[in-house]
């Protein structure tokens, strides 16, 4: 049995944390391979100072390297030689640290090398932490586990099969040997052996990489939730933990909204059909959710609904754009070289739509008016709308459903402005305008979920 145990950074942001979490990870049956975030706060600290290129690095590095060690010192006897052990190996990526920070700033990986660097110090103190309770423990960074990564900047991807080949020269043996292998999250290495990240909350994809990559039994994502929710409870204080669900509604609901997993992670895991639970590490008595290929129907109409804001809908008008597929390809390949991402597409005889994030649309614009107004006759924005995600059973063989929803949300009195439907079997999504979005999530959520069901 092995398993794969993903913390993130308010999971391990203190000494009292951390020791936590080493009690989580050692009570964990069968052989266990750790992947961490870094400590809550610390990958922003580094954005930050990627971002303000005058700031003295002296002044960083001491900083960054109190507030690790003052919770090192909480976990180790500061006299021990275990500490001393702990020391020599912090010291020696606090001057990798310091090349990184101080290298080149024009190199298109730059910002991946410096903000990637918060991973390798909890990584480190988890270790040792287990290795001071009297456990075979070993901090690997993305580089000495084999983990490889392709694509842009910031925006990387993981190679799976030459990920599994490296982990299985470089983590597997450490398994048969009984030790305990702490990996840095967030990032891989691309051709070059350079840092490349898999953007903002990649750790947990990092993890779904390395289940897939070795095989492993269970991929567990341990955070400070219990577990996915019916609605987010900031606006349904009814929400409730939904108990089981299958990959399709968790990749659904992580990547129109729901903030518990990273959207990418459940496709690396699914492939191999490698079950998912995400547990609250704060609680671990509570079981969480399980994600895994099948489930048993509930048979309810909806179980979840989620929603993403601060959304636009970009609607590009050109005659008989629906004749001309290599117009839509041009189209989506302009925007694509920007990365910027899509949340929906919707097409008629002459326009196709497009949603973004509100903070993409200039730079979206700027590459739409580089086709040149002979393929393009008129582009509108709508902007500030959101997207609401409803995840049900087998919702497209159900008849009505979508008649059931639209009419909740009509008496909403709330406008459709964009519907995505036949693209998943479990999910229904569409845009409804920023200031109804609440009310539309309310109602759905109060007349076809309601308190207590799962």
């Amino acid at each position: 049995m092995i398993t794969v145990m993903k913390f993130g950074g308010t999971s391990v942001g203190s000494a009292e944390a951390l020791r936590r979490v080493a009690n989580i990870v050692v009570n964990t049956e069968g052989d266990k391979v750790v992947v961490v975030s870094a400590m809550s706060g610390v990958t922003n600290f580094l954005v930050a100072l990627v971002d303000e290129s005058g700031s003295d690095i002296s002044v960083v590095l001491e900083s960054f390297r109190h507030k690790h060690l003052a919770e090192a010192r909480q976990i180790m006897d500061e006299g021990s030689p275990l500490y001393e052990e702990f020391l020599a190996e912090f010291d020696r990526r606090m001057k990798s640290m310091e090349a990184a920070i101080s290298s080149d700033r024009a190199n298109p990986y730059y910002r991946d090398l410096v903000v990637s660097q918060g991973e390798r110090f909890s990584s480190l103190m988890l270790s040792f932490l287990l290795r001071s309770m009297g456990y075979k423990s070993e901090a690997l960074t993305s580089e000495d586990a084999g983990i490889y990564a392709v694509g842009n900047p910031m925006s990387g991807s993981a190679d799976l099969s030459r990920t599994s080949l490296g982990m299985t020269l470089n983590v597997k043996p450490l398994l048969s040997e009984g030790i305990i292998p702490i990996i840095t999250g967030f990032y891989g290495m691309n051709d070059d052996g350079a840092p490349l990240t898999f953007g903002r909350g990649g750790s947990d994809y990092s993890a779904a990489v390395v289940a897939n990559a070795i095989d492993a039994n269970m991929l567990e994502i341990w955070t400070d939730v219990d577990g996915f929710m019916s609605s987010d409870p900031r606006i349904i204080p009814g929400a409730v933990k939904i108990d089981e669900m299958n990959f399709g509604e968790a990749a659904e609901l992580a990547y129109f909204g729901a903030k518990v997993l990273h959207p990418r992670t459940i496709e690396p895991v699914r492939v191999k059909h490698i079950p998912l639970k995400v547990r609250n590490s704060f609680k671990p008595e509570e079981p969480g959710t399980l994600i895994h290929h099948l489930r048993k129907p509930k048979g309810d109409l909806l179980r979840s609904v989620a929603t993403k804001t601060d959304l636009s809908i970009i609607t590009i008008s050109s005659a008989e754009i629906a004749y001309r597929p290599a117009m839509v390809a041009k189209i989506v390949e302009k925007i694509a070289e920007i990365d910027v991402i899509i949340y929906s597409i919707s097409t008629s005889l002459s326009t196709v739509a497009f949603l973004v994030h509100n903070t993409d649309v200039k730079d979206t614009l700027r590459q739409l008016n580089g086709l040149g107004g002979a393929d393009i006759e008129r582009i509108d924005v709508k902007n500030n709308v959101a997207l609401v995600c409803a995840v049900g059973d087998n919702l497209l063989s159900k008849c009505g459903v979508s008649g059931d929803i639209f009419g909740a949300v009509k008496e909403a009195g709330a406008n459709v402005e964009m519907i995505s439907e036949g693209a998943s079997e479990v999910s229904l999504n569409f845009v409804v305008p920023m200031g109804k979005v609440v009310d539309v999530v309310r109602l759905l959520h109060d007349r076809y979920i309601g308190v207590g069901q799962r």
